[in-house]
């Protein structure tokens, strides 16, 4: 069911479309969180590192691929609020058309580059065969993750976030059902894990293809609109692109720190794969809400409601902040016990580093509530090639803690290299929020520009 968020309270709007988001995105990351739990428990410490080791750049190209199905649902969010059908529609075709060839190229090339990255990240030999298995079959699956991501992102923008997150509980529900079934009875190993995310998430995708086309048949392109303009295709990759390399230029930064990780021994390794999944999971809501803030400033700038994209931002902060100081002080307090849904409690000093980053992470956590809510705000109105450069400067930052700090502080350095990242990145993106406030207010949406 589509929502138009151009009228009514900003805050009760963008909590309505966010709350399915949040529950997608637990549900989401509980599912993460059994399969590294079935993984660390039934195949043991080491698997944990093998699936773990590469989850930077499963960031980066996965993030990469994610970015541009956002981007391109942001024309179609501002064609909806200015009630532009015919435009919409034609973004909608010519946006499946670049995914296609998108999907088609990022997964040859990583495919075919899987031992090198893995190289690069500086892997333990004890893993590397591990860890080779389950990210070369992961790559295999972009297509998947593209298309399910791009039908999601054209849902969202038009204002049906349940839609999505009801295909999401399916896939994470087969998800584990299929690690159950390949890790534990056919003993596939990590091989197991990623053959039954990939399988989930083409069941998710071509689902949620089958109910567009058959309920949200206004949103399909008629014959009149399944034609090439280049002017459109070319204002979706200004979207799109930059949006990708966002998430693909932090996920650097996050190489680079998890190079100098590995670096450390098998221990951090997994205590680090541990806690991540720990922080994912609490940085849910800061998604899910960012997520809710984009597509509402999005709608209102389609519809030039202007005075609203300011109201739906400052409530937007509040909120982020607020929650990140609440689950912050949970993961100061819990992070120890957190930590044991995934190592076994024997594995002594791996629960002590895990709960040590967690903690670390946990203090400064409100910091994500200012910068996600802004810098996917800023996208939303349409300046990714702006916002990319918030991902530069995270990128910029975790790599000198990575290359500097790590070396003389050991893991102390690594529990603190997201907060220097985030604390540039906002440094950077809030003024240029302010600027394009101000651009905003004395630009009209247009449909081609």
């Amino acid at each position: 069911m589509t929502k138009d968020m151009t009228q009514g309270s900003p805050l009760k709007l963008i909590l309505q479309f966010a709350l399915p988001l949040l529950f997608g995105n637990l549900f989401q990351q509980a599912y993460n969180m059994v399969d590294a739990a079935i993984v660390g428990q039934y195949l043991g410490s080491n698997a944990l590192a093998s699936v773990g080791v590469s989850s930077s750049i499963q960031f980066l190209v996965i993030g990469f691929c994610l970015g541009i199905c956002t981007g391109f649902a942001v024309p179609v969010a501002q064609a909806f609020g200015a009630k532009d059908m015919d435009h919409l529609r034609q973004y909608i075709y010519i946006g499946f058309i670049l995914t296609a060839l998108i999907a088609a190229g990022v997964t040859a090339l990583t495919a075919s580059l899987t031992p090198q990255i893995l190289h690069l990240l500086k892997t333990p030999d004890e893993i590397f065969h591990g860890a080779w298995q389950y990210l070369f079959i992961i790559f295999l699956g972009i297509p998947f993750t593209m298309l399910y991501n791009l039908c999601s992102g054209i849902l969202r923008a038009v204002g049906d976030s349940r839609t999505p997150f009801l295909f999401l509980v399916l896939s994470s529900i087969l998800n584990i059902v299929l690690d159950l079934f390949t890790i534990i009875l056919l003993k596939w190993g990590v091989a197991g894990a990623a053959i039954a995310t990939i399988f989930s998430q083409a069941v998710s995708g071509v689902l949620c293809l089958i109910l567009m086309l058959r309920r949200f048949t206004y949103l399909m392109p008629t014959k009149e609109n399944r034609v090439w303009n280049q002017a459109m295709a070319r204002r979706l990759l200004t979207m799109g692109v930059p949006m990708g390399l966002q998430f693909s230029i932090t996920a650097i930064g996050s190489m680079v720190m998890q190079g100098a990780n590995n670096s450390l021994g098998t221990i951090y390794v997994s205590a680090f794969a541990s806690a991540m999944k720990i922080k994912q999971f609490c940085m849910c809501p800061f998604d899910a809400l960012s997520t809710g803030v984009s597509t509402f400033a999005s709608q209102n700038y389609g519809a030039g409601q202007k005075k609203r994209i300011r109201v739906g931002l400052k409530q937007g902060v509040l909120v982020g902040v607020l929650y990140g100081a609440a689950i912050g002080l949970v993961m100061i307090f819990f992070g120890r016990y957190m930590s044991m849904l995934f190592i076994p409690r024997t594995d002594i000093k791996v629960l002590d580093a895990s709960a040590q980053y967690v903690a670390c992470v946990g203090s400064c956590f409100w910091m994500l509530g200012i910068l996600n809510v802004v810098r996917l705000t800023v996208q939303g109105l349409g300046y990714s090639g702006r916002a990319i450069f918030s991902g530069v400067f995270e990128m910029f930052a975790r790599s000198l803690m990575g290359i500097f700090a790590v070396p003389v502080f050991k893991f102390w350095g690594i529990c603190f290299s997201d907060q220097v990242a985030w604390v540039a990145a906002i440094c950077y993106i809030v003024p240029t929020m302010f600027y394009v406030l101000k651009r905003v207010d004395k630009v009209d949406y247009k449909a081609v520009e």
